[in-house]
């Protein structure tokens, strides 16, 4: 599921001298974000090492020109003073979090315009850091979205057509239809589940074909079961969220929760508990990246990571699954939507 994100980490590494307005080697990060127009978008950028401090810090965003003595200043920050600059004022934010390394940058209303490569400065004379993102803002009328596998349950195939209606539609979503699967299996989207589309046909996407999902010697391809009983017949279903209009986030507790603490600590911030297509969308909308399994709506346990390392999701980028424990346990934070 390396390419579903359509988030490609293009490289981690130390730069030199490529850029002469930074004092010292800066790690440098490539992000590549997809919105809808009119949607509200964060890029993500942060410190990569733990050891940051917010004192003294400068922030500054902007977007990057073919010619760099043309680049186009967005925000910068130092302390409490933010100035936004140009077509962006009033219109971009950094993220207010309790987060002191998380520098993201939120564009409101975006449109094709917005479309380019943005660059993140952070600076404080340790340990600076360039990071850069690139958005691409849909043709009107052509929306983006992230098809994602989805079951209610930890036993697969347990939904008959209409149950899977209702299944993405609890989760935020929609039936996807064989057009969004196709352009999700060209991203790399790789699944031996059998799910249910808008068209009632099942089926499944495989781009890594093995012996134990239709045989190694098989090419990559979507497999189809042809139409199948609405009624009778059970399976997965494959959902399609759009961008968010809201923010997902995760919620910073004390203690760990149960499910229904989960519940009541996000109403408690004026907030709902997050839906799995609501995790998925800030995943791949927004870059979200956060190695912490959360309770979610439909009681299952998951964390986004679009920035793999060693110990979170080292294979590629993903939305893990961890399960749908007991909702008495008190073993997990919580994800919200507000």
């Amino acid at each position: 599921m390396v390419s579903l994100l359509f988030i490609t980490m293009i490289s981690l590494t130390l730069a030199g001298s490529a850029y002469s307005q930074v004092t010292q080697a800066p790690f440098q990060v490539t992000v590549k974000i997809f919105a809808d127009p009119g949607a509200n978008v964060t890029l993500p950028c942060r410190h990569l090492t733990s050891d940051s401090t917010s004192f003294g810090t400068r922030v500054k965003w902007y977007k990057v020109a073919d010619d760099e003595a043309l680049n186009e200043d967005v925000i910068s920050s130092l302390g409490i003073h933010t100035i936004s600059y140009g077509s962006f004022k009033n219109r971009v934010f950094l993220q207010e979090t309790n987060d002191t390394d998380d520098a993201s940058l939120t564009i409101t209303d975006v449109s094709k315009n917005d479309t380019g490569k943005y660059r993140c400065e952070i600076t404080n004379g340790m340990d600076d850091v360039l990071q850069e993102v690139t958005l691409e803002v849909a043709d009107e009328g052509l929306p983006t979205g992230v098809v994602f596998p989805y079951s209610p349950s930890k036993t697969r195939y347990s939904l008959n057509f209409n149950d899977a209606v209702l299944a993405c539609q609890g989760q935020g979503a929609v039936v996807a239809t064989f057009d969004q699967l196709f352009e999700a299996w060209k991203g790399g989207l790789d699944w031996c589940n059998a799910g249910w589309l808008n068209d009632s046909t099942v089926q499944y996407p495989i781009s890594k074909p093995r012996e134990a999902c239709g045989g190694a010697n098989n090419k990559p391809r979507l497999v189809s079961y042809g139409r199948r009983d609405k009624h009778r017949e059970l399976y997965d279903v494959f959902c399609f969220a759009t961008a968010l209009t809201g923010r997902f986030y995760w919620l910073n507790q004390p203690d760990r929760l149960t499910y229904d603490e989960a519940v009541q600590a996000c109403l408690d911030d004026n907030a709902q508990i997050a839906k799995v297509g609501q995790m998925y969308a800030a995943w791949k909308f927004a870059g979200y990246n956060r190695c912490d399994g959360g309770w979610l709506a439909d009681g299952s346990v998951r964390y986004p990571i679009s920035r793999p390392s060693k110990n979170c999701s080292p294979t590629g980028p993903a939305v893990r699954f961890i399960d749908f424990p007991d909702k008495t346990q008190k073993s997990y934070g919580v994800y919200c939507y507000k």
